[in-house]
């Protein structure tokens, strides 16, 4: 009887030791996690303060200084501003604009990561005519965030993508496009479809339009 006893015992302690075991288990697994999530969210936090700061100071500085007023407009609505530039910037050293994307999104090749390809090149305008293939899904040449969508003369539905290069590259005559309005775009990912057959290509740069032989391979 008292060996049963004693059996019962060792067999509650070691019971009583597993459990232990996986809560103190459990509790490395979520210190981590938590730690993670906090990590982010004063992260973002701090952003969020920055950006109400630059904000503040770039509207007293506007509504104070004529000067400054005159020369902010300028460049900005005037001249060919650089977003796509002020967008590679902020994600250098401030981050990703979306929170805690690096907790959601997984971070795999994306499915559509192409190269252009073409049966045959003519001028066309400012650019080049190319002849594709039937419904050929576009690829984006270069990473840029995309300034205009909308109807060119001569060219059809147009896209025009201000690169990270500091080139406007536009895609004329596409339809059921995978993209919108400032939306930024990764180089390789798939921007729509080119309607019959013909796809049209120009490249600009602070409004001068260039050769597209020394873009297009």
């Amino acid at each position: 009887m008292d060996k049963e006893i004693e059996k019962l015992k060792a067999d509650m302690k070691k019971k009583k030791q597993r459990v232990s075991d996986i809560r103190s288990d459990y509790r490395k697994k979520e210190l981590p996690v938590k730690n993670l999530l906090l990590r982010y969210v004063t992260n973002y936090a701090l952003k969020v303060l920055l950006t109400i700061v630059i904000t503040l100071i770039l509207f007293i500085s506007l509504k104070k200084n004529r000067d400054f007023k005159t020369q902010f407009y300028h460049h900005v609505y005037d001249t060919n501003f650089d977003f796509a530039t002020v967008n590679q910037l902020y994600k250098k050293y401030v981050g990703s604009e979306l929170p805690f994307q690096e907790l959601f999104i997984q971070k795999d090749k994306d499915v559509f990561d192409e190269k252009l390809t073409y049966e045959d090149s003519h001028i066309y305008k400012d650019g080049v005519k190319l002849t594709v293939a039937s419904f050929y899904l576009v690829p984006v040449q270069q990473s840029g965030i995309v300034v205009f969508i909308g109807e060119k003369e001569g060219y059809g539905n147009t896209v025009i993508i201000q690169q990270v290069d500091g080139i406007d590259l536009w895609y004329g005559n596409v339809d059921h496009l995978n993209i919108k309005l400032y939306d930024y775009v990764e180089k390789g990912s798939l921007l729509g479809e080119a309607k019959d057959e013909t796809l049209y290509l120009v490249y600009k740069k602070e409004g001068k339009v260039l050769d597209y032989k020394t873009y297009l391979s």
